[in-house]
């Protein structure tokens, strides 16, 4: 596993707001006790291009490196956390991005 930053995109639908409104209130101390930090949140506005069905909300977290994302996701001291975030988001997507200075690792030829 790399020691490098990597980058967790999370698209969901507030399904239950009492249970989102839970996990919220915990998670973003352990997301920073656990070495990541909120890069961005957002509501839906619109969509432009696309096969991916809309989701109400977005956050980017960076992580300070994958071991740091798994340390938070498999802590045994947040197993009554996580419960809170499924049930209160629905659709939810969460895929985890390298951290890229720029496109020339993407863009390079391969062979």
């Amino acid at each position: 596993m790399s020691d490098t930053p990597v980058y967790a995109l999370n698209l969901f639908d507030v399904a239950d707001r009492d249970e989102y409104l839970a996990y919220s209130r915990r998670s973003a101390h352990e997301v920073g006790a656990h070495g990541g930090r909120v890069v961005a949140m957002g509501r839906f506005q619109e969509s432009l291009k696309g096969d991916i069905e809309p989701r109400q909300v977005m956050i980017l977290v960076e992580w300070s490196s994958r071991a740091a994302f798994e340390s938070y996701r498999n802590d045994p001291a947040l197993a009554d956390l996580h419960p809170h975030r499924e049930r209160g988001g629905g659709a939810y997507i969460w895929h985890l991005f390298d951290r890229l200075e720029d496109l020339r690792p993407i863009l390079k030829p391969s062979g």
